[in-house]
């Protein structure tokens, strides 16, 4: 595009109020499903996966993920693995659009074996932090087309420093990465996880960070079986199917996934 053909602005005091939509304004920025001068395209169905949380316990850290995937109102999967294994010790769990969320996890596997493999030693935390931040900063221009939002949490283990232990961050769209103490949710039912999560931590019998595996695991069903009530997208737990949500915990032994037996006998008990 020939940038010197533009005329300036005539109205700065117009001018809309936020970078994105003076972009659309002048038609240097389109919505989705729009090509530049108007021109209609056509408009191509996004996939979603919906509701990821994670938070310290006495163990380390579990991440959990419900099972549904959506495109606007239709359910597309009610199996979809969102809490992936990038490496013995990390753990990145998606929100957003598989497709995008997907490839950036192989992307990180393969560069953390790579640096593994040529350095023989694991990547620092910190590298492997940022080096989801990258991934996440160069997918921000399809961000602003309105297609390919993830919005990820990663969980991962530190051996170094003066105190090792397991360490929890969630990203924005645009790669800014947040480390926090308690816990995490992303995707359209963590509002309400995030609320009930709040509660246990603060005013619950027990700290998060304190609760044991089995106790964690309870807490982690009933706050996504809660969102999938207010939350369409979000699938909660398919008592008939034996669908529930996919739960990995990363420790100072690795990662390991929650059988599916014993996180039904949990659910069972929680609700008798």
């Amino acid at each position: 595009m020939d940038w010197r053909g533009l005329p300036p602005p005539n109205d700065f005091a117009a001018a809309p109020e936020d970078f994105g939509a003076l972009l659309r304004h002048r038609g240097l920025l389109t919505e989705p499903g729009v090509i530049p001068h108007g021109q209609p395209a056509a408009v191509v169905p996004q996939t979603h996966a919906t509701t990821i949380l994670a938070f310290k316990f006495l163990g380390g850290v579990l991440v959990a993920g419900d099972r549904r995937a959506t495109s606007g109102n239709t359910v597309v999967y009610d199996r979809a693995d969102k809490v992936l294994e990038i490496d013995r010790h990390s753990i990145m769990a998606i929100a957003g659009v598989p497709a995008t969320a997907w490839e950036m996890a192989r992307v990180l596997e393969h560069s953390f074996q790579y640096f593994r493999r040529t350095q023989l030693q694991e990547m620092s935390v910190d590298g492997k932090v940022r080096a989801l931040s990258k991934l996440l900063r160069d997918n921000f221009g399809f961000v602003m087309q309105g297609v390919g939002i993830v919005v990820p949490i990663f969980a991962t283990y530190d051996f170094g420093g003066s105190e090792p232990g397991a360490r929890l961050y969630f990203y924005d769209a645009m790669g800014a990465q947040f480390e926090v103490a308690d816990f995490a949710a992303t995707g359209s039912g963590s509002p309400a996880v995030r609320g009930i999560l709040y509660y246990e931590n603060t005013w619950g019998p027990k700290h998060l960070c304190d609760l044991s595996e089995d106790e964690a695991v309870t807490v982690a069903l009933r706050a996504l079986d809660t969102a999938a009530e207010s939350d369409t997208a979000t699938g909660g737990i398919d008592r008939n199917a034996r669908i529930f949500p996919v739960m990995k915990v990363v420790a100072h032994d690795g990662i390991r996934t929650v059988a599916t037996e014993k996180t039904a006998e949990l659910f069972k008990r929680s609700v008798a």
